[in-house]
């Protein structure tokens, strides 16, 4: 009896957009982004990464800048915005506000640090993708600076706090320290201490150190 099973490389590769969706070009293209830059974004390779025809590109993009356009928003609504809303939190002290903050580079995944590396080498090259940086940057420094507001702190204060939170975990991740989750988590007293100036509760310390260890055992 013949084998009437048709193996992957046999799928049809129709003309409509059936076989992928908007999401999938640019689930891929971030990918992409991520592992090999900006200019390995190319709508062939992107093609043949999800094995559909190059043509079905154009049933969601006018073209490759409209592609690159979606990456640059996509970004900012998840990166940015996702620090951002955590600086709004409500919290009864600046360490609670603080660890909320930190849950979203640490441990819920709704910041991709390794996106948002992509994106800065990306503006090195790109002015349009240099100024909105910059934008993204202001944006998450004045949310920092308003949440250390709110806790007293002077603006002047209150702005050199937030630069030195946000420098700080960006420079701490570009490192790649590659320490373990329980090492990090022993120096969070600390970072707390030192970033808010103020002594850091037990129930302060626990909150952050279920944020950074996550599943890990205590």
């Amino acid at each position: 009896m013949a084998n009437t099973e048709k193996s992957d490389n046999s799928k049809p590769r129709g003309r409509g957009p059936s076989r992928t969706s908007r999401e999938d070009w640019i689930q891929t293209a971030l990918d992409t982004l991520i592992s090999d830059g900006v200019d390995s974004v190319k709508v062939l390779t992107l093609a043949e990464k999800l094995e559909c025809a190059r043509s079905s590109f154009y049933w969601f993009f006018k073209n490759r800048t409209d592609l690159l356009n979606a990456l640059l928003d996509h970004w900012q609504s998840t990166n940015t915005k996702a620090l951002v809303d955590s600086t709004k939190r409500p919290a009864d002290t600046i360490n609670h506000a603080l660890v909320q903050v930190y849950g979203i580079w640490v441990a819920d995944g709704s910041f991709d640090t390794q996106l948002d590396f992509a994106i800065r080498d990306w503006a090195r090259r790109s002015g349009s993708v240099r100024r909105a940086l910059d934008m993204s940057d202001t944006a998450r420094l004045d949310a920092l600076t308003d949440m250390f507001q709110r806790y007293g702190y002077p603006k002047s204060e209150a702005e050199t706090r937030a630069r030195i939170t946000y420098f700080t975990q960006i420079g701490y991740d570009a490192l790649d320290q590659r320490e373990t989750m329980e090492t990090r988590a022993a120096r969070g007293w600390d970072y707390l201490y030192c970033i808010t100036g103020v002594k850091p509760s037990d129930e302060e310390f626990e909150a952050l150190r279920n944020v950074v260890w996550k599943d890990e055992p205590a």
